[in-house]
Formats: C-alpha cells, structure tokens, sequence
C-alpha cells in the first residue's frame, strides 16, 4: 500500500497486525516513523492505538508506550485507560497507580484496570480498597474483583461479593459467563456445594446454559467435583452433549482425588474409545492420582512409562509427583528415590514432600531426613511432618532438634484451617480458636462424641502430638482441631440426612483421620449421628507457599 493512500483506519490495522507478529519489536517502530512522517501526530485515537500495540508487545516495548503517552499533546481518558492496562498487566502497579492517580477523568474502565493489576502482582486488599470506593460499578467491575479474589485463594471473600452483587440485580446488574465461572471456582474452593447448586439452578433459569456448552458445563462439574458430590458431578458429565479435553480432564481428576480411582481409570478408558478429543498432560495427572489414590502401583508404573512411548506427552512435575507419592505410600521409598534422582529436571519442594509423606506413613526416619535435607524446606508442615516422624518413633530428640531449627529459622507452624457452608454461609475454624460464637456448644458436642465413641473402643491417636506433655493434655490439645470443630459445629446446625463437608487447609493429622471415620464407617458409635446421616470429607491442597495450581496430593493418611 502506497504511503500517499494510508489513513487512520489502514493505520489501525497495520498496528494490530504489527503487535500480533512475531516480530513486533522489528515492525512496530517503523510504523511509528510513518506515522509522524504522515502527520497523523494530532489525532489521539492514533497516539492510542500506538500505545496499545507497544503495550501489547510488552513488556519489551512498554518503555516506548510511555513515551507516547508523554509526547501526546492532547490525552483522552482512552489514553490514560491504555496506559493504566499497560502498566498492570504487565505487573508495574506502582506506575499504573501514578496515571491513575493523574487521570482527569476515571471510567469504570479505568478502575477496573487498577484493580486488576493489584490482584495480578497478589495486593487484593488494595483492589479491595479500590473497588469500595467506586463511584459506580459495572458488570466488568464486580467480575474482575471476583476473579481476582479467586485467583488469590480467598474464595469465602469472592462468595460474599458475588451474593452482594446478585442483591444488586435489580439495579441493571445481570451476571454473565464470567460471573458464572468466577462463583463456581468460588464454590469450588470454599467447597460451598449448596452455593453451587443455587448457582447452577440459577444458569438454568436464566437460560445462561446449554448442555452443548462444554466450557460452562465443565466449570460445573469440576466444582461438584470439588464439592465431594460425584454423582452430581458424573450428572452433568453424562447430560453434555459435547466434551473437550477439559471436560474429560476435570472429571478423570474429580474422581481420583475423590478416592474413585477405578471410575478414574475407566473414565480414562473411556476418553480413549470415544477419540474425539486426545490426553494431555493433565489427563495423565488423574489418570496417575488415581493410581496413587488406589494403591495401584502396576498399573501406575504401566501408565507412568508409557506416556511418552504411547501418547506422545512429555513428562511434566506433576507427574513425577505422583509417582512418587504412589511409590513413596506404597512402600517403595526407594525406587521414589531413584526416579527423583533420574528427573530430567530439579525436582521442586512438592517432589520432595510426596516422598516425605510416605515416609511419615511407614516411618521410614532415614528417607524422611534425606527428603528434608533435599529440598531445603523453608514450609512449616514439611518440619511437622519429620517432627511428627520423630515423635512416633519415640525419638524425642528429634522432635526438638526439628522444633530448634524452626525457631532458629524463623519459620512458625502454620495453623489449620477448616470451613463448613451451613445454610449458605461459609464457617471457619482455626486449630485452637475460642471465638466463634458456638464455641461453648461445640465444646459440648465434642465432648459428647468422645464420650460415646471410647464406649466403643475408641482410642485416641496421640502418638505424633507433643513428646514432653501429659496424655490428658495431648488429647485436650487434638480437641481443638480445626477440623473436629467444624464436624462438631456440623452436627450441631445440620439437618439430619445432610451431607457434612469440611475443607481444609492442611493434612489431616491420624486421630483426626480416626475421629471422622469412626463418624463417617461406623455411625452406631455416634448414636447422636442418625443413622442415615453421612460424612463427607473434602480435602485441598496445601498450597500456601505456591503461586502456581499444583497436583491434589492426597491430604489424608
């Protein structure tokens, strides 16, 4: 095209094509000469439009952004907007903020902008701050603070906008895909099943589903899978009339880490035959929690070599992980070892932890200090686990050498935390926490419980809690779990013939483990429990020191 027939549109066009290359930094710069050698100077959609493609080839070129930005004689509030998305996506809040705050006249674009960047680079209380105080929200707005909020683990927080928000539908507010996506993820993580299901009925209602929509209905299934109830999960699997990869992936994971392992493996099985869509790395991340989850070290060696050879797929972390939480559970902690040691690449913090958990469970001493030692660990539940090790092995020195190093360290025992959704609300418990309001009941109720259960034999695991301390104050320490409060606190506020479901933050620790199976296996123990009623646990992950989503690692022992 001859430089005599180029305009503002061709212009335009040129500049999107020229960001979207794979050579922007080459094609965007003469661009720009011809723009001042065309006179295009003056128009501030031009000067906006450049400083959007810079922006879009950042961050190499977001320098070059900002000097169009200050050599504009004129700027408009889209000038300002594009420098503020510039800046944050590109994780610069401190500039970002500098225009914001510079900004003549602030959109809800313009704030949304803001607010993103801050949860991008982790300050969502500063988003938060931010979203107050807008004079006036829009969809966008609610969306993006909810998704930032998700994005950041708070979950809880995320739900009580999204409630805020629907209170709002009268005034104009109508939720859209993203809504719907953000509240399910929500719901996912706080397991807030009832919420879900609200969520869900609410989509159908307002026609926002169809059950060709394989994205959407993903999303559903993936939080029902998360939630513990599989079946609604398997529901909605079965009703799409469309699957993808995702689809396929969500539900093969949503049953391992349910402790469904052969459905897994059927399920992957069937991903097989039906051929529409191909395994990726995720899907061999289910397929190998499932054999971890089963006990299943055959097949997950099968599955495990042949990856590669069959499918194509390259061995990622996540795999490895799983291997060695299956090896490490199983009792072969040193064949765990040697496929470490043969890794193609450093073997991270989550590695080492799954060889460590196998070793806590078949208190192999020797393989849990290499592990340690390994991986340099600098999380809190890495050294209670080894000092945990310790003290059921009755090495007593141990146990204070580990708490030592700690202090020595600096690193302090991270609380548990569990949570419980009882009539749409979301409950948390903090291991030794006095102050929910039901405390005193669920103190009561606890001991009730206890009393019921020693009748029937009931022991309680006391064997890994702390060495220099009485019997009775090891058991009145395991009392103020988090997760014995929220099941407590369960007992006292569910209906009967509901499900109880706790998530957590961390392991489960033995007596724990004991206290809800015996409440979950054998409900005759427990005559305040119905006899129809059931127990359902939910467990996460443990991922306070990972920005990055990581594998399920079984949570319990």
């Amino acid at each position: 095209m001859k430089p005599s027939r180029l305009n503002q549109h061709n212009f335009f066009f040129l500049l999107r094509e020229a960001s979207a290359s794979a050579a922007p930094r080459r094609r965007l710069p003469p661009l720009h000469s011809l723009l001042v050698k065309l006179g295009l100077q003056p128009y501030a959609r031009v000067h906006n439009a450049l400083i959007q493609a810079y922006a879009a080839a950042a961050p190499g070129l977001l320098a070059d952004a900002r000097k169009v930005f200050d050599g504009m004689s004129s700027r408009d509030t889209v000038s300002y907007n594009s420098m503020i998305h510039a800046y944050a996506t590109s994780g610069d809040v401190t500039s970002a903020r500098h225009i914001f705050d510079r900004a003549p006249e602030r959109t809800p674009v313009t704030w949304t902008s803001m607010i993103a960047g801050l949860c991008r680079t982790g300050d969502v209380a500063a988003a938060r701050r931010l979203f107050e105080e807008m004079p006036a929200r829009d969809l966008v707005s609610w969306n993006a603070m909810m998704s930032g909020l998700v994005g950041n683990g708070r979950h809880a927080e995320a739900l009580h906008l999204f409630r805020r928000m629907m209170a709002e539908e009268d005034g104009g507010l109508v939720p859209n895909r993203g809504t719907v996506l953000s509240a399910l993820a929500a719901c996912a993580g706080a397991g807030a099943l009832e919420t879900g299901k609200w969520v869900h009925a609410f989509v159908e209602r307002k026609r926002l589903f169809r059950w060709w929509d394989e994205f959407l209905g993903t999303a559903l299934l993936d939080m029902y899978a998360k939630c513990g109830a599989v079946e609604l999960a398997l529901d909605v699997f079965n009703r799409l009339r469309r699957r993808n990869t995702c689809t396929w992936n969500a539900m093969i994971n949503g049953l391992a880490m349910n402790g469904y392992s052969a459905k897994a493996l059927d399920m992957f099985h069937r991903m097989e035959i039906d051929g529409t869509v191909v395994p990726d790395e995720v899907t061999f991340v289910g397929v190998l929690l499932a054999c971890s989850h089963g006990g299943f070290v055959e097949v997950g060696r099968e599955h495990f070599y042949m990856i590669e050879k069959k499918y194509g797929v390259g061995l990622i972390l996540e795999h490895y992980a799983c291997m060695v939480d299956l090896l490490a559970r199983s009792g072969h902690p040193q064949e765990a070892h040697r496929i470490i040691a043969g890794m193609p690449m450093k073997p991270d913090a989550v590695i080492w932890r799954a060889l460590l958990g196998g070793c806590r469970l078949h208190k192999d001493v020797k393989m849990a200090e290499t592990a340690i030692s390994e991986m340099e660990a600098t999380c809190s539940g890495d050294h209670v686990l080894l000092s945990n090790l310790y003290a059921a092995v009755g090495r007593c020195n141990g146990v204070e050498d580990v708490r030592s190093m700690m202090r020595n360290k600096g690193i302090e025992k991270v609380p548990g935390c569990s949570s419980i959704e009882i009539n749409g609300s979301i409950h948390e418990f903090i291991s030794g926490d006095k102050s929910h309001p039901s405390y005193n009941e669920i103190r009561g109720k606890l001991a009730e419980i206890g009393s019921r259960m020693q009748l029937h034999g009931y022991v309680t695991e006391t064997a890994e809690v702390f060495y220099d301390v009485e019997e009775e104050e090891k058991e009145e320490a395991l009392c103020h779990h988090s997760e014995k409060l929220a099941i407590a606190f369960g007992l006292i506020e569910s209906p009967p013939n509901v499900a109880i479901r706790i998530v957590k933050n961390l392991r489960f620790c033995a007596d724990c483990h004991k206290f809800a199976n015996c409440s979950k296996e054998d409900n005759t123990n427990i005559t305040v429990v119905p006899a129809t009623r059931k127990m359902a646990l939910v467990t996460l992950p443990d991922t306070q020191n990972e920005n990055r989503v990581r594998i399920p690692l079984r949570c319990i022992i």
